[in-house]
């Protein structure tokens, strides 16, 4: 069979779980999801044609060969993939209908003002071409012109210059996360692009994981709750920072969103 996507057994990452209908699996850090401008066979999706390309092909390019949601190249943590059309469909129906839960950990510089809230701040993407910017990489900002954004959060544990929160975005606006933290002051260690030069280099890279998964199944009508470890490159930033790492700390219920409906999309 003649792929579309080339074919990378080399690219790895976890596979928390599989099943004839879909797949939820890890990515590793600095890895890109998919294809774009100088990642033509070293992304997520390249590996994954390695195991599954005979399903992924077949869902085809108008179906994101299979890919539902998207992590950003330095961030690590889950991804849900549909391996049949009607199990993506159902699925890109949860997404839409925003029924998918997304926990991600992260740690931030200083401590947000309230120990949890939700951070409700319209996000706008930028357009390099528009703004003759020779970088092909989209930026956002928070604008009152962009879509409804939604992140709701609770600290974990803090220590004296950085802080462990748990965030869960309703919405799933282009590096969401990262710009409504820096925009309440908090911005996440390692992120060059949105945070101040003093977290640049205060983790090996942006300090964000998509640690949890939660749906239901789109053809058995089961639950479906999959978990992560912290991830392994960032234990060391932890221990650095005073943080104890997540799993070990008592967190009491579910992060609260409050109401989730979204207008405007």
């Amino acid at each position: 069979m003649n792929l579309t996507v080339p074919a990378n057994p080399r690219i790895t990452y976890g596979l928390r779980y599989q099943d004839e209908h879909l797949l939820v699996i890890e990515k590793p850090p600095r890895v890109p999801t998919q294809p774009g401008k100088g990642h033509a066979s070293d992304t997520l999706l390249n590996g994954l044609f390695a195991h599954f390309g005979a399903q992924l092909q077949n869902l085809g390019k108008a179906r994101d060969f299979g890919l539902l949601h998207r992590l950003d190249k330095e961030t690590s943590g889950l991804l849900v993939v549909g391996l049949r059309t009607a199990a993506y469909d159902a699925m890109r129906e949860q997404f839409m209908q925003r029924a998918v839960r997304k926990f991600y950990w992260a740690i931030c510089d200083g401590m947000p003002k309230h120990p949890s809230g939700v951070l409700r701040m319209p996000i706008a993407e930028s357009d390099p071409v528009a703004e003759n910017r020779s970088g092909p990489m989209k930026l956002a900002r928070i604008s009152r012109t962009g879509k409804p954004s939604i992140t709701a959060y609770r600290v974990l544990d803090r220590g004296p210059a950085a802080t462990l929160i748990e965030c869960r975005p309703v919405t799933g606006r282009l590096h969401q996360i990262r710009v409504h933290m820096e925009a309440i002051g908090c911005p996440l260690l390692g992120d060059t692009i949105y945070g101040p030069r003093r977290v640049h280099t205060a983790s090996p890279r942006v300090a964000l994981h998509a640690h949890r998964l939660a749906f239901v199944h789109p053809i058995t009508g089961q639950p479906i709750d999959i978990r992560t470890d912290w991830p392994g490159d960032l234990r060391r930033t932890l221990r650095l920072l005073g943080l104890h790492r997540p799993g070990s700390i008592p967190e009491a219920g579910e992060i609260d969103v409050g109401p989730v409906e979204v207008v405007g999309d």
